[in-house]
């Protein structure tokens, strides 16, 4: 008998798209975590990463300046300037500096939802 480990995407509804300001961001909690949602209003996309910056461990990345950096979408941390990719989350500036947790975000009737993995586990017979 052995466990294996699965995971199953859960889109869950954050807020309305009025409830994110345009090129900004707001905190959403999901459970016991703590996630950034962007609306990058220039480029027409939205964003979520983890709202814990690493540098400092500071709740603060929703309220980060985003902008772009060689044409990819970028969320700076407001207190220490460390930027983040919005796509894959890995830090820009600093080689040393660990990377941030990315999630998928998808707009359906003018709501947002942000898709998180719900871990199972299941015990299987062999």
């Amino acid at each position: 008998m052995s466990n294996t480990l699965i995971a199953n995407m859960t889109w869950f509804a954050a807020c309305k798209i009025s409830d994110v300001p345009r090129n900004g961001g707001v905190c959403v909690k999901y459970k016991d975590e703590q996630i950034a949602l962007y609306y990058f209003a220039r480029r027409e996309e939205w964003y979520a990463t983890q709202n814990l910056c690493p540098h400092r461990q500071q709740m603060v990345l929703s309220r980060g300046m985003i902008g772009s950096q060689t044409g990819e979408p970028k969320v700076a941390c407001p207190f220490h300037k460390k930027t983040f990719s919005l796509v894959d989350g890995h830090c820009m500036n600093d080689d040393e500096c660990e990377s941030i947790k990315t999630f998928p975000v998808k707009v359906e009737n003018n709501i947002v939802f942000i898709g998180v993995e719900e871990d199972d586990e299941y015990t299987v017979n062999k």
